[in-house]
C-alpha cells in the first residue's frame, strides 16, 4: 500500500485514494495533516472535487460551500469555497463569496467523509463536523459528488 504523502495522493485514483484513508490510522493521518504536507494534500483532494461532481444529482442546486478544516500548523484552519451553480462544480482556497453552507470539521473527518470512510450524517449528529447554514444542503452534499467507497 502506498504511503499517506503529497506525492503518493497525487499519483493514485479516487478509489485508490478511499482504500488509503480507510487503511491509515487516524494518528497517523492527523500527524500528516498537522504537518508542512496539509496544504498539497488538501489542494490534491479539493482538485479532484470538480470531476468528482455529478451535475445530474445536482440539479437546479446553486451553492456556495465553505469547508473549513481545523487542525493545521499552530491550530490553524483552512478553508476552501466549493462552488456549485449553472450544473458545475469550482474550488479555490481563496473564498470570496458568501457561504449558503459552511462547514467546520478537523483533518481526519474531512478526509474520513471525501474517501467515503465515514457517514456524513452520523458526524453531523455526533459532531464531529460543524454546519452552519443551509442544513438541508449540508444532508445532501455528499450525493453531489462521486465519492468512492475504500
Amino acid at each position: 500500500m502506498t504511503d499517506f504523502s503529497p506525492e503518493s495522493l497525487a499519483t493514485i485514483g479516487p478509489k485508490e485514494f478511499a482504500a488509503l484513508v480507510k487503511s491509515t490510522p487516524d494518528s497517523k493521518i492527523a500527524e500528516v495533516m498537522g504537518s508542512d504536507s496539509r496544504s498539497k494534500i488538501l489542494d490534491e483532494v479539493f482538485g479532484r472535487m470538480p470531476t468528482l461532481f455529478r451535475a445530474d444529482r445536482a440539479g437546479s442546486t446553486q451553492a456556495v460551500i465553505h469547508w473549513n478544516i481545523t487542525g493545521g500548523p499552530a491550530g490553524s484552519t483552512d478553508t476552501y469555497e466549493t462552488v456549485i451553480e449553472n450544473g458545475a462544480c469550482t474550488v479555490t482556497n481563496q473564498p470570496v463569496r458568501e457561504p449558503k453552507l459552511a462547514m467546520t470539521m478537523d483533518p481526519v473527518t474531512f478526509l474520513k467523509v471525501v474517501s467515503g470512510d465515514g457517514n456524513p450524517m452520523m458526524m453531523f449528529m455526533t459532531g464531529k463536523i460543524k454546519a452552519k447554514g443551509d442544513l438541508g444542503l449540508a444532508a445532501q452534499v455528499a450525493k453531489l459528488f462521486d465519492i468512492p467507497k475504500g
